[in-house]
């Protein structure tokens, strides 16, 4: 972020609940010819339609673009980086995910932590 983008004006933004996942993931890197060999592990601590909060290595640095894999799960979500403070990332989803997608994580997190 180098201050020159513009944010929506306050009553334009929309607000998505956020759920606890604590579920590991992993922050799939974007390489030469599109290659995703790459990865870093980390742990979504919660998640949105719209973004989730990760938790990763605080010397490890994190691109801004990358895909989201989730541990039990097929799928991976595009993201950018919007904020970084030591461990904790912060990621918009380059698209909303679909309802029904974050009910499924959230159901799978769920049923493995109890």
């Amino acid at each position: 972020m180098d201050g020159t983008e513009t944010q929506e004006p306050a009553h334009l933004r929309r607000v998505f609940e956020k759920f606890s996942i604590d579920r590991p993931g992993k922050i799939v890197l974007v390489e030469h010819h599109l290659s995703t060999k790459s990865s870093i592990r980390c742990l979504i601590r919660t998640m949105s339609l719209q973004g989730a909060e990760l938790e990763v290595t605080p010397h490890i640095p994190v691109p801004t673009h990358f895909f989201l894999a989730i541990l039990g799960i097929r799928d991976e979500i595009g993201c950018t980086v919007m904020a970084r403070e030591e461990e904790k990332v912060t990621v918009g989803f380059n698209m909303l995910i679909n309802p029904e997608f974050l009910h499924h994580v959230i159901r799978l997190s769920f049923e493995t932590s109890h």
